[in-house]
Formats: C-alpha cells, structure tokens, sequence
C-alpha cells in the first residue's frame, strides 16, 4: 500500500488515468499486522521520536473507541424486517468506521489501482518524481520499474537524462521558488465554510448562445448579443432530465464558478477524485481546526477522541519544526480541516452535487457539495433549477443501509438466475 498522502498525489492526475482506491468505510484499522504495527506509512526521513508515538496514539484511540461506536450504532439502528443479518452487519458496520475516520493520519496506508494509458503513465511518473514528498519520487521509480518491463516504449522518457528527469527537476525548483514568495498569513480556525468567489454575471446569456450555436448559422459572438428566451432554451436542454444520469449538454461548459473550501481532509478526498474541474489544495496542518464526529458527542466520547486529536496536533507542530512542513503532513488526522480550492463548469456543479448529495453519502462530503449549489443557486436560479437530483435533506442515518440491501437483491437475482 501506498501512504493516503501519497494516494492524493496519484489521484491528482485527471487525464487518461482511472483511480480504484478501497474506501475507509469498509476497512477495519483497529488491527495490527504480523509484527505489531498498524497500517500507517514509516520511512527513514519520519524517523522522528514523535512521529510513530502520535500515529500509534491516534490507531490506538481508533481502536479503543470502535467497538463502543459499532454496539451503539447497532443498537440504535436495529435489524429490521427482511434485511439480512449480512446487510445489517455491513451498514452498521461502514457507520462505525466512518465516524472515527477522522482520527486515522494522512500516513494511513491505502490499497490503489491505477487503470490507464502509456501517454497517462508516462507524465504520471515524472509528475511523481517532481514531488516534494520522497514518498511520491520513490514511487515513481516503481511504478517506471514496473512499467518498463510491459510497455517500455511508452516510459522510455518519462525519467530518463534528456526529458523526463530534467522536467521533473523544474517541478521542484518552482515549488521551492513559489514557497519563498508565497506571502505568510494566520490561519483561522472558523469551521467548514464553502464560498464562492469568482463567477460570471454573463454566464446565462453564454450558455444560451452555445446551446443555440450548433444549430445556428451565425457566428458565437453575434448568438450571445441576440435575445432568445433563456428559459424557453434551458427547458429545450435541460427540461426532460428524469434522473441524475441524463448528463447536462456541454453547453453548461460555458458557464464557471470558484469555490474556497474550508473542510475535513477526509471531505476532500472524497471530492478530489473529480478530475472535470481545476483544485489544489494548501498544506495539510492542524492550524484550521479539526470537527468532532456527532456520535461521539452522544456517546460521551470526545474528551478521548480531542485528547488523540490534540496530541497529533502537538506532534504536527515539533515535526513541522524539525522535519519541515511537508513531511509534518503525514501526522495530521482526516479531521482536521484543509483550505483548498475548485473551478469548475456548471455541467460539473450538476454532476458532483447530484452524485455527492445523494442520502448515502457521508454527511461532510454531502454539506460542502449541498452549500455548492445553494451558492450557485443565488448567484443564477435560472441555471440551476434544473440541478433536480441536488439532494438538499439530512441525508440516511445509516447511510450504507439501502445500498446494502440492494446488494443483497443483486445477490438474489444472481442466486435464482444460476441455480
């Protein structure tokens, strides 16, 4: 397994290459391995005294607490009448460990599956070399090693003397560069905020004009000068959607919006894998604050799960001092929150919040893509109106339960059609 820091770094490239990354719903990280140690991401550069006591405390904290999570999640949420004791297990199951997902560190080991093309791979391995993290140079040796030996025409120059190793290198100049002019700032710990900070007061009469532009013979310019009725072409576009599936027409590209994001880094790495849009993030710290999961308010458990969370926060602070920043990263939980930004089309916007605010999903994720569309919504009601799968409501309380129970039906019909 690769670090979830690292994870993120592979996950970053949007062009010809597919991500598979096993969810933190559906795996238990309260187990040790064969010589005693938990599944998170050790090198000689994290070698630090500090750095393995935290990353220990936060599994240890993890481990301590789920078993009480899981009885009382399925306490509250029963067995009930023809669900299986498999899909009740399940989703019960996936609520506990999404809970005290926020303890695990960004040095958590993950398991990814990367699915592409040579061109994808080839700029993905100088990308990693170009990394800050050695991490990410590391893997990007394995992964030319690996590739060299099945396509090796297609990585010949991703690392080598006269291209890929002298690109990767100008990566890492800039960011040393961009580090020294970045002007410093204090950051405020004032909670998950989502706002929207650039978008187009034309962006109506544009996608008007592309939408008409194909079946025009007038050029661009001139369509977004002519008055149709908007509503009369955004109803002929967008009117007769029945479901989130029917994707919205590539006229809904001209439109664009900036967010700002403040929200838990296990948030964002649920809302990074979508590659249709431009984000980056800032350094992952301690410094923004972290949230305290509701269930455990219930339960009378977040003075432990603060204790864990503030003693990462104090590791963070003397690796940041003595190892840098960017290795510091590793110790930061998935609860504390980050900065990052998106830009991203309207066609996007109703793509990632139909697919985000669907009741199934983790709550964190489902506000920040909800507070999206309701800040799009003010700025263009008339474009957004026809986002109909934007799923505004609480969302399940458990939230596996329904998609559990479908799998049990799938498994059914599979069951009945070979036997």
């Amino acid at each position: 397994g690769v670090s979830t820091l690292a994870a993120k770094a592979l996950q970053d490239s949007r062009i010809g290459l597919s991500p598979l990354e096993k969810s933190t719903r559906y795996v238990r990280f309260d187990r040790r391995d064969d010589g005693g140690r938990f599944a998170y991401y050790r090198s000689p550069e994290l070698s630090h005294r500090v750095y393995e006591l935290a990353a220990d405390h936060l599994f240890e904290t993890f481990s301590d607490l789920l078993q009480v999570v899981l009885e009382s999640t399925r306490a509250g949420f029963p067995l009930e009448p023809g669900e299986t004791e498999r899909a009740w297990k399940s989703a019960t199951r996936a609520k506990a460990l999404d809970t005290l997902r926020g303890l695990l560190p960004a040095a958590t080991l993950t398991n990814l599956g990367l699915y592409g093309n040579g061109r994808a791979f080839e700029y993905l391995i100088t990308k990693m070399a170009g990394q800050d993290l050695p991490e990410c140079r590391r893997l990007a040796d394995d992964i030319h090693g690996e590739l060299s030996l099945v396509i090796p025409s297609f990585v010949r120059r991703a690392i080598d003397a006269k291209y890929g190793r002298p690109a990767a290198d100008r990566m890492q100049r800039q960011s040393e560069q961009l580090r020294l002019l970045a002007p410093e700032g204090a950051e405020d710990a004032g909670g998950t905020s989502v706002r929207l900070i650039e978008f187009d007061p034309d962006a109506e009469k544009k996608v008007v004009a592309a939408a008409l532009f194909p079946h025009s013979a007038i050029p661009l310019a001139e369509l977004q000068d002519t008055w149709v009725d908007p509503s009369s072409v955004l109803d002929a576009i967008l009117g007769e959607r029945t479901n989130r599936r029917h994707r919205a027409p590539r006229a809904l590209e001209h439109a664009t919006y900036t967010f700002e994001v403040v929200a838990n880094f296990a948030a964002y790495r649920d809302l990074q894998r979508h590659r249709m849009l431009t984000q980056d993030r800032q350094l992952l710290g301690c410094n923004l604050g972290y949230d305290v999961p509701p269930q455990l308010l219930e339960l009378g458990l977040e003075e432990r799960y603060r204790v864990a969370m503030d003693a990462a926060a104090a590791a963070w602070q003397l690796l940041s001092k003595d190892s840098g920043p960017i290795l510091a990263q590793y110790i930061v939980p998935l609860g504390y929150r980050v900065r990052w930004y998106f830009r991203a089309s309207l066609r996007e916007i109703y793509h990632l919040c139909e697919l985000r605010t669907t009741p199934q999903g983790h709550p964190d994720y489902r506000h920040v893509a909800q507070q999206m569309f309701r800040r799009v919504y003010e700025v263009h009601p008339r474009l957004a109106q026809y986002a109909r799968f934007v799923d505004l409501g609480p969302g399940d309380e458990l939230e596996r339960r329904a998609s559990e129970r479908k799998l049990d039906e799938k498994l059914r019909s599979l069951s009945s059609s070979t036997g």
